[in-house]
């Protein structure tokens, strides 16, 4: 059988790079006041050996777990799973938040809790013993809940509020939710629509709320009544059809309407065409999320393009630096959405 090869360890990089053991830890830790050309001796000898630094061994060394944890919506998330629809939200935030946590020698780990469960505590208590994360990124709509925010406050766990611009602890960052509605209902009333209905997302989700102001604050601003205009949905391709043809049969039907997500903007396109519409000429769609099917349909979907992936990776890096005991501004970090323009919109016919 043949002989396991020997595993480098940090003696052999220390011995390597003629150093203790300690300064070979501090600049794998990345510890402060470490010179840099010792830093990238040691680099050298790590990178000549191929030595790979071990998370249990770190966390033997000192306080950190070098782990970070994201919490995701359990009912939402697996529904996705399930129906083969994937999750661009999940893709997203695993891009930024896993490379980043890379970057700095942490891993990312993603937990599903359900947000309706009378046991959330009970399930956020378990995975932080099992864990010992030193930090938490929560996602809407587990951001401003006051009972998962408790525990982490209680157990001195840094943490990340995506789509949060409440005071309190905890670091706020939003996608720009309501300056992004507002763009898409301003593209629409350039074109010269004048009765854009909106599609709003389930009230549980706070960016909901601000995506609906960001549309009613465009209308007004242009003169523009929004009554008849305003239909609910919970971010499901059966809702966003429902929501549909609430507008498109209304007493006043619109001719423009923006969905807060892709699958009601995809249920919105059906509907219209079962009422003989054709997009654009007859009815312009826009949509939140930008997820890869909207660039397929024809015709290719107006969206909000929100970084999911940058907002995520900011977290991390706040979430490390707290860590580190630097001091960091209280105020919430926006990271500011985009619209892409494509063949779904046009002027009213």
């Amino acid at each position: 059988m043949a002989r396991r090869k020997q595993s480098v360890t940090i003696k052999h990089v220390a011995a390597d790079a003629g150093v203790s053991m300690q300064t070979v830890s501090r600049v794998i830790n990345k510890e402060p006041n470490v010179r840099r050309k010792m830093i990238e001796r040691v680099q050298q000898s790590i990178d000549k050996l191929g030595y790979v630094p071990s998370i249990a061994a770190q966390r033997l060394a000192g306080t950190r777990s070098y782990l970070i944890l994201a919490l995701n919506d359990r009912e939402r998330t697996i529904e996705g799973w399930r129906a083969r629809e994937g999750s661009d939200w999940v893709d997203q935030m695993l891009l930024g938040g896993m490379l980043t946590c890379a970057q700095h020698g942490y891993r990312l780990i993603v937990e599903l809790i359900d947000t309706h469960s009378d046991h959330i505590e009970r399930e956020l208590l378990a995975a932080i013993a099992a864990l010992q994360p030193d930090g938490v990124i929560l996602t809407p709509p587990h951001s401003e809940n006051p009972a998962i925010v408790g525990v982490l406050v209680a157990h001195g766990i840094s943490f990340a509020r995506i789509g949060s611009l409440r005071p309190g602890p905890g670091f706020a960052l939003t996608l720009d939710d309501e300056r992004a509605a507002r763009l898409a209902t301003e593209h629409l009333i350039e074109l010269g629509h004048r009765r854009i209905g909106f599609i709003a997302g389930p009230p549980g989700y706070e960016v909901s709320g601000w995506r609906v102001d960001g549309w009613r604050a465009a209308m007004e601003a242009s003169g523009l009544t929004t009554d008849g205009l305003l239909a609910a949905g919970d971010f499901t391709y059966a809702s966003g059809k429902a929501a549909a043809v609430q507008l498109l049969d209304g007493a006043r039907a619109p001719t423009a309407i923006v969905a807060s997500n892709d699958q009601m903007a995809l249920a919105a396109l059906e509907a219209g065409r079962g009422r003989g519409l054709a997009v654009p000429r007859d009815l312009s769609l826009i949509s939140f999320d930008d997820t890869p099917i909207v660039r397929f349909t024809h015709p290719p979907l107006t969206a909000v393009v929100q970084r999911i992936a940058e907002v995520t990776s900011r977290a991390v890096e706040l979430i490390i630096a707290d860590r580190t005991g630097k001091d960091l501004s209280t105020e919430p970090v926006v990271v500011p959405a985009e619209l892409a323009i494509r063949g779904s919109t046009a002027a009213p016919a």
